[in-house]
């Protein structure tokens, strides 16, 4: 197979990798040896879910998080250089978005060797695509502030941004939070902003909810304490 850096989309929760990845990607996985990943034991069960032929103890796994020191980061690519491809995987959904691998891809960018990103879940492009917000103009704004005062102002602005700019207001948050910050939102926005929460996509029980905050406020909603994504748009 080409030497390339392979950027391989990985599931977003428990479902049949049959429905959300192409065949093409088991073909290219099946010819890669070296692994940068997120997280080993994540990356171990995604490949066997895979293949279940493959032999995991003879792959090479590189663990690239936010524990990991650059001068490890700089050395990760040397297989690609010599001419062995080489895969990036994230612990779920698309490599290199909101993701550490983006670090990686950027050396391999720097150093002129080949990037090839594979298709799969999103569950940013997901969400704008069920959310039936603005497609043309949205951002992605990743995790907001913990602390209330700061993540108050932050919403006021992304909602004012949404407003002046016709721009859908997209960010995350960790599962036990998902109640918080719902809260946080309507207390926050305009009774007629929209807010979208989409969870557990692409699984037998995910969904996509978009409504105004006024409905929202009208029942006593209770998120489940699931991989969700929230939008916001006027």
């Amino acid at each position: 197979m080409e030497t390339a850096l392979y950027l391989i989309p990985t599931l977003l929760g428990d479902t049949d990798i049959n429905k959300v990845l192409p065949a093409y990607n088991r073909d290219v996985i099946l010819g890669i040896r070296h692994f940068i990943v997120e997280d080993v034991r994540t990356a171990r069960r995604f490949l066997k879910a895979v293949e279940r032929s493959i032999d995991i103890d003879s792959l090479t796994f590189y663990t690239l998080n936010e524990h990991t020191r650059q001068e490890e980061i700089d050395g990760m690519l040397v297989p690609l250089e010599s001419g062995v491809p080489m895969g990036v995987m994230s612990e779920a959904g698309c490599p290199a978005v909101a993701d550490p691998g983006a670090d990686v891809v950027a050396i391999a960018q720097r150093k002129k060797l080949k990037v090839v990103p594979l298709v799969g879940p999103s569950s940013i492009i997901l969400s704008v695509m069920a959310s039936g917000f603005n497609g043309q103009s949205f951002a992605f704004n990743g995790y907001l502030p913990v602390e209330q005062p700061e993540r108050l102002k932050r919403i006021r602005q992304l909602e004012q941004r949404a407003y002046g700019e016709n721009q859908t207001q997209i960010f995350i948050e960790t599962p036990y939070r998902n109640n918080k910050l719902l809260a946080d939102l309507l207390g926050a926005c305009r009774p007629e902003t929209r807010v979208c929460v989409a969870s557990n996509l692409t699984c037998t029980d995910g969904s996509v909810i978009t409504r105004t905050v006024q409905e929202w406020k009208r029942h006593k909603v209770e998120l489940p304490k699931v991989p969700s994504i929230f939008l916001l748009f006027r």
